[in-house]
């Protein structure tokens, strides 16, 4: 954010990030995009280009020949992060019929084919239940399929927080059973009630709060190449990457990596990243399941 937005009204702002995401992604900037997505008049199209014009000179230029404005060569964004991960993510989402915020700014929507993954049998009651749990501090009872029991099992949980898998949702609660903090697998959960209220201290959760760090390379066994193409992909820089995730949820991002395995299981060309800090990673695992 500019100096230049203080002194601007929170409209004022939206609109100019409106400008510099439709001139970066679509290429080009008109009134009828201002009049139609931010419902303003021509005149104030007009007043709104030319004004981040005066601010921002060389940053969006009028090309004569498409009669529009296009992107110029001082162009940076100062309203808006043009995050290319979080586009895409917004494009992923349109094409599965989600919502996202501010779709209408999006303009071109490609053929988007992505992996299948299976509907989540999950009830909104129990979803609604554990959210009131959270927010109010109470315990849950609940019956629970586990996987390491052939039936259900009533339990009484003080749920704190959500986690997400990469596949699963999962409520991370204190167990009154087994007194330790666990995940338990929203879609696991067959039934739930409020209960009393709970003093359980959320900042007990050691393996909630405490993060390990992921020290990632590129695997030795490819070429240069390969090597350096994997820095790209991974964002690494001087060769590796740290990625800090939360202990709690340790096991499901080594899966996700495929660093669940050892590596020389599989071939480089499969397996394309490495473990630098192996040892203290994997120390670290063995103590959450004790």
């Amino acid at each position: 954010m500019t100096s230049e937005s203080n002194s601007l009204s929170r409209w004022q702002q939206d609109r100019r990030a409106f400008i510099e995401h439709r001139v970066f992604w679509r290429g080009r900037v008109g009134l009828a995009d201002l009049m139609d997505v931010m419902g303003l008049s021509r005149a104030q199209a007009s007043k709104d280009l030319n004004s981040y014009i005066n601010d921002h000179p060389e940053h969006i230029i009028y090309d004569k020949t498409a009669k529009t404005y296009v992107l110029g060569p001082k162009f940076e964004e100062h309203y808006t992060a043009l995050d290319p991960s979080e586009y895409l993510d917004d494009l992923l989402s349109i094409s599965r019929g989600g919502s996202v915020p501010a779709a209408d700014w999006i303009v071109y929507q490609p053929d988007i084919l992505a992996t299948t993954v299976p509907g989540r049998g999950l009830s909104a009651l129990t979803l609604r239940n554990v959210l009131l749990a959270c927010e109010q501090r109470k315990e849950l009872q609940i019956s629970y399929q586990s996987m390491s029991s052939p039936d259900p099992e009533n339990r009484v949980i003080i749920p704190h927080a959500l986690a997400h898998d990469g596949f699963r949702w999962h409520a991370r609660a204190l167990c009154s059973k087994d007194q330790v903090f666990k995940d338990f697998v929203l879609g696991r959960i067959l039934k739930s009630a409020l209960g009393e209220q709970s003093d359980v201290d959320a900042g007990t959760d050691e393996d909630w709060n405490q993060t390990i760090t992921l020290k990632i390379a590129p695997h030795p066994g490819l070429s240069e190449n390969q090597r350096r193409i994997v820095e790209l992909d991974y964002a690494m820089n001087d060769g590796a990457a740290e990625l800090s995730v939360r202990k709690c949820l340790l096991f499901y991002n080594l899966k996700r990596l495929g660093l669940d395995v050892d590596p020389s299981i599989r071939a480089p060309q499969d397996q394309h990243i490495v473990l630098i800090n192996d040892g203290e990673v994997r120390a670290a695992l063995e103590r959450g399941r004790r």
